[in-house]
């Protein structure tokens, strides 16, 4: 059946947004026996997949649907549970395997492809949307959509139009906007008067003014844990993972895991506190201290501790500490070892604010979490409409989190339109 008019197309299901989301839930649907057209506003599909993970893809976690599910905080816990029992992880896994895609377990609860490369895992979701008989148009950027009737009708670039009864939405948040993705969903859903979150930078690297920070660029800390600290001198949440000292101030996954807080209330006063031996208790590093100051000679200090620490960030530590310059374990009395143990297990760093949008991940923020069925994705008070992806108000951590949630949610939104 040609489904092409003169002005534009159309189908059964009209899917917005090629990316992981996009194609999958294109794909889901069209083996269900729907027709299928996928827009996308770029040159070609998954852009942000190509360049997530350092080019790699971590595609999905190692971790049980109850542990990924809370990774996204109360309320994201809750609207993903129903995706994520859908679909765990391990079903993500199993499903680009099916697609010629192995992949293998990294650290930190990671999941890569075996080829380590971010173009497989798109070339395989490109390849299945294309065989399951999904129709993909490239450089069609959707400008607006309207409800006619029984039918949406969307406008694209090019004064083209696209109609179909049902409509996916999925082209991403604002994140990487060098990619494509510059929040034009948020516009169509408040044409829609559907209630957004708004959009924050997410999964961003954290800034300071703090000069002693950027004279520790380039040095990384591989397990510490990072907490932040709200202007009453609360900790409200905390990661351990590694940490990366760089001339603005703290990247790596622990900041960048923190900064969604950080980015909702840009003006408050933050600092997060690193604790560089999280396994060790106080007393612990303390009764070290006191057997180094027994030792024979003059040992260096930073080379006697749980784990060695660069000279730069010990200085650092020892000056928080109280000392004028990094000290002889010998040299080090009762008050100043208190002081000393406190900046081990406690290293404070102002926040300033973030990097902003191009350095950020993911979205937070977007639409409100409770408009919208989580076994569905069906949007509550609108017929044939359909969002997920980063247009939700849901993010979680660095660690394949975030395209598990893209996955499992694209696979309700075309499974129940498969089955419908």
């Amino acid at each position: 059946m040609d489904t092409t008019n003169q002005s534009g197309w159309n189908a059964e299901v009209l899917v917005v947004g090629a990316g992981a989301a996009g194609l999958w839930a294109a794909a889901r649907a069209a083996r269900g026996g729907r027709d299928v057209l996928l827009l996308e506003k770029t040159p070609r599909t998954g852009t942000k997949v190509l360049a997530s993970g350092g080019t790699r893809c971590n595609l999905t976690t190692t971790l049980s649907v109850a542990e990924a599910a809370k990774l996204f905080r109360s309320k994201g816990e809750r609207f993903l549970r129903p995706a994520f029992q859908n679909l765990p992880p391990q079903a993500v896994r199993e499903r680009f395997a099916e697609w010629g895609v192995p992949t293998e377990v990294a650290p930190l609860e990671k999941i890569f492809p075996t080829s380590g490369r971010a173009k497989d895992v798109r070339d395989a979701m490109e390849r299945e949307a294309r065989s399951a008989g999904v129709r993909i148009e490239l450089d069609a950027a959707v400008t607006g959509l309207r409800r006619d009737g029984d039918v949406w009708s969307v406008q694209v670039e090019g004064d083209r139009v696209a109609h179909a009864p049902h409509v996916l939405l999925c082209p991403g948040g604002q994140s990487v906007p060098k990619s494509g993705t510059t929040g034009d969903g948020y516009g169509w859903l408040q044409s829609l008067d559907l209630p957004l979150i708004p959009p924050v930078p997410a999964l961003v690297p954290l800034t300071t003014e703090a000069s002693w920070v950027h004279a520790l660029t380039g040095i990384a800390w591989a397990d510490g844990e990072l907490r932040l600290i709200d202007p009453r001198g609360k900790a409200i949440t905390r990661r351990r993972r590694p940490v990366l000292f760089t001339h603005t101030g703290l990247s790596g996954p622990a900041a960048m895991d923190l900064s969604v807080h950080v980015a909702q209330a840009p003006d408050a006063a933050w600092f997060v506190r690193l604790d560089l031996f999280p396994d060790e208790e106080r007393d612990t590093l303390r009764d070290l201290l006191i057997e180094l100051g027994n030792l024979p000679g003059k040992p260096y200090l930073g080379r006697l501790l749980p784990a060695a620490i660069p000279k730069r960030l010990l200085a650092a530590i020892c000056a928080q500490a109280g000392f004028d310059e990094v000290p002889r374990p010998s040299e080090i009395g009762r008050a100043a070892r208190h002081e000393l143990v406190e900046a081990l297990k406690g290293l404070e760093v102002p926040i300033h604010g973030t990097r902003g949008w191009d350095l950020a991940e993911v979205t937070a923020g977007g639409l409100d979490l409770r408009r919208v069925d989580p076994r569905t994705m069906r949007v509550n008070g609108i017929e044939g409409l359909q969002v997920f992806g980063e247009l939700l108000d849901l993010d979680g951590p660095i660690g394949g989190l975030n395209f598990q949630a893209a996955f499992a949610c694209a696979e309700l939104a075309g499974g129940f339109l498969a089955n419908d």
